[in-house]
């Protein structure tokens, strides 16, 4: 007979909206949508629904950014759909999960949710400007398990959690393997978690703040920051 769990993992990993990006680089203010995830995992963490973007980005497409995703230019101009419908698309599927409370798992959540806002400024579609509940498997896993020495890489974390993440760096396998991680994170630590995503993504604005905060006095007694300057802790947006 199968053993009961101790604790009830939390509501919210019984459906999870998932969101990746992969873009022309990585400054949010500048760079581009190249393609788009959105999608919908249920409790076993099995696709339900799923939708996926390739954008013409309008820009050249750079040499680094390809080998990261595989994308180049050619491509993005030949198949890619104009950058306006992709980032309208892509900015109604996620406010429809939103509004309708289900929460949104995004891996570095300030990144994406950041340069999709100033991707839809930029285009003449109405941006998502406080994206709620979001939950961001990044910020939870420093939180609850903050001495685990490494890296936090998506893939790396994947690992940790025994998550299969097949073609790192494609938004369709980044975004299913961070909704993945974020349902082994419940279920591991379900005793410090809330029950309900509203109340964790309140709590990740905390998180971020303070992991910001430590990341600053770290940076600073390194020389890599000047003492006036600081890591930015804002969270889920930018």
């Amino acid at each position: 007979m199968d053993q009961l769990p101790l604790f009830d993992t939390p509501e919210w990993t019984r459906v999870i909206g998932v969101f990746d990006l992969e873009t022309t680089g990585v400054d949010v203010t500048v760079d581009r949508v190249v393609t788009a995830h959105v999608g919908l995992l249920d409790a076993a963490g099995s696709v339900i629904r799923s939708r996926d973007w390739l954008a013409d980005p309008g820009v050249e497409i750079p040499e680094g950014a390809t080998a990261v995703h595989g994308i180049t230019t050619a491509r993005a101009r030949s198949q890619g759909r104009s950058a306006r419908d992709v980032v309208g698309e892509v900015v109604a599927a996620l406010r429809a999960l939103l509004d309708a409370g289900i929460p949104v798992v995004a891996y570095n959540a300030p990144y994406d949710f950041s340069l999709l806002k100033n991707e839809a400024l930029r285009h003449g579609v109405e941006p998502i400007l406080a994206p709620s509940p979001v939950i961001d498997p990044l910020v939870v896993d420093k939180r609850l398990d903050r001495y685990r020495p490494g890296k936090r890489t998506l893939e790396v974390v994947a690992a940790h959690y025994a998550v299969r993440l097949d073609g790192a760096h494609d938004a369709s396998a980044d975004a299913v393997a961070a909704g993945r991680v974020a349902q082994a994170l419940a279920e591991r630590f379900a005793p410090w978690l809330p029950a309900t995503a509203h109340e964790l993504h309140t709590r990740q604005i905390g998180w971020a703040r303070d992991q910001a905060e430590s990341l600053t006095e770290y940076f600073i007694r390194i020389g890599r920051l000047d003492p006036d300057d600081s890591v930015d802790g804002s969270w889920p947006i930018r």
